[in-house]
C-alpha cells in the first residue's frame, strides 16, 4: 500500500492520498511514520462458516461502511477519484462505500489464492490486479507486488561487503539468512537451533532474525562460523545483500522480495490457512529459483541434505539466483500506479 502511494506521489506530488486501516493493525504506526494520513475504519471480520458472528455482521458492516464513506468523501476537494483495496478487514467496507458513491475501485490481490474480501471486490470492478500468475479473479492482470524501490532494485553484489560488515559476519563464508518475517516463525527458529551444528560443520554462517520475544540458543566454536541472532533489523536490504540463500516462510512479500533481489530461498509455507503460501512460492520454485519444503518435513536432516549442498556450491547459487530474479516483477509499484491512475481518469 505504501509503495503504491509513493509511486503515485512521485508522479503527482500534490495528490491527496488517504489510507484506510484499523487501530489495531501495523498501519496505525507505519502509515503516519511514512507521512500519510490514516483514517480508521472498524474491523469487520467476515465469518467463513455459520456462527454467532453472522448475527452481528450486518450492524458491524453498516458502521464500517459509514466510516469508509466519510473518509472517501473528504479525500481531496471533491472526494476521492479512486479507491484501491488490497484485501483485509477494511477492504469490503471501502468497496461498498465506493460503489455507493460511484467511485471507481481497483482491487489488488497479493496472494496466489485470493481472500474473501477481494473475491467480493473483484465482482464490483473491471480493475483487478494480482501479484502472481494464475490467481483466480475475473478480468485480472498480473502487475506483481509493489515494494520499496530500495529492495526491488537492490544490487546485492555491490552491497555484499557492507552487509557482511554491518552484521559482523565473515566476508568470505557461505551465509544463510533465516527469517520468519517481522513476527518471526518459532518453527524455523526451533529447527535452525537443532541444525546449527551441521551448518557450522559445513562452514556455513547464519544471520538469524528470530522475531520479538523468540529467543534462540546458540553455541559457537572459536574460529568457526558465527550464528548471529537478532530479533529484528530495519536494514533488510543489507540482510539480503549479506546472504547467499534464505530459509523463510512464503508470504507474498517475502517471496517477491527474495525473488526481486535474486536471493535463492528454501520456502517453508505456513501450515495453517488456505494453502496460499505454497501457491505463492510455486512460480519461483518451478523456475528453479528456490526450494520448497512442507512445514512438517523441515528438520535438520532436510537442511543437511538439501540446503547445505546449495549453500556450499557457488555455481548452484548463481544459477538459482538468476532464475529467481528472472521470475520477479521489479516495477510492480509503477505498473499498479498506471492501473490506478487510469481508473481515476488521470493517466
Amino acid at each position: 500500500m505504501l509503495a503504491l502511494a509513493d509511486a503515485v506521489r512521485r508522479r503527482h506530488p500534490d495528490a491527496a492520498l488517504l489510507a484506510l486501516g484499523t487501530r489495531e493493525g501495523l498501519e496505525s504506526r507505519l502509515v503516519p511514520a511514512r507521512g500519510y494520513e490514516l483514517a480508521v475504519v472498524p474491523r469487520v471480520p467476515l465469518p467463513r462458516k455459520p456462527s454467532r458472528d453472522m448475527l452481528a455482521l450486518p450492524g458491524r458492516l453498516r458502521a464500517a461502511v459509514a466510516a469508509a464513506d466519510e473518509a472517501i468523501g473528504r479525500c481531496g476537494p471533491g472526494g476521492a477519484d479512486v479507491v484501491v483495496g488490497m484485501g483485509g478487514y477494511v477492504a469490503v467496507p471501502a468497496y461498498l462505500a465506493a460503489r455507493r458513491r460511484g467511485v471507481p475501485v481497483v482491487v489488488h490481490e497479493q496472494n496466489a489464492r485470493p481472500g474473501v474480501a477481494n473475491r467480493l471486490g473483484a465482482r464490483l470492478t473491471p480493475h483487478v490486479a494480482t501479484t502472481f500468475p494464475g490467481t483466480p479473479l475475473r478480468r485480472a492482470v498480473r502487475v506483481g507486488l509493489p515494494m520499496s524501490p530500495a529492495v526491488a532494485h537492490l544490487d546485492r553484489a555491490s552491497l555484499r561487503a557492507e552487509g557482511r560488515a554491518h552484521f559482523d559476519l565473515d566476508p568470505d563464508r557461505p551465509t544463510l539468512l533465516v527469517t520468519g518475517g517481522s513476527l518471526g516463525a518459532q518453527r524455523l527458529n526451533t529447527v535452525l537451533e537443532s541444525a546449527w551444528p551441521d551448518l557450522a560443520a559445513a562452514g556455513v554462517q547464519v544471520l538469524h532474525l528470530t522475531g520479538a520475544g523468540k529467543p534462540v540458543r546458540t553455541a559457537e566454536v572459536a574460529g568457526g562460523p558465527v550464528h548471529r541472532v537478532l530479533e529484528y533489523t530495519d536494514r533488510m536490504d543489507l540482510a539480503y545483500a549479506a546472504a547467499d540463500a534464505a530459509l523463510c516462510r512464503a508470504g507474498a512479500g517475502m517471496v517477491c522480495e527474495v525473488s526481486a533481489v535474486g536471493l535463492p530461498a528454501a520456502f517453508v509455507p505456513l501450515a495453517i490457512g488456505n494453502g496460499e503460501q505454497r501457491r505463492n512460492a510455486a512460480p519461483v520454485v518451478e523456475a528453479g529459483g528456490g526450494l520448497l519444503v512442507a512445514d512438517g518435513d523441515l528438520d535438520p536432516a532436510w537442511l543437511r541434505e538439501h540446503l547445505v549442498p546449495v549453500l556450499t556450491d557457488p555455481a548452484a547459487l548463481a544459477t538459482m539466483a538468476a532464475a529467481a530474479q528472472a521470475s520477479a516483477v521489479r516495477d510492480a509499484d509503477e505498473r499498479l500506479a498506471d492501473l490506478v491512475l487510469a481508473a481515476a481518469g488521470r493517466s
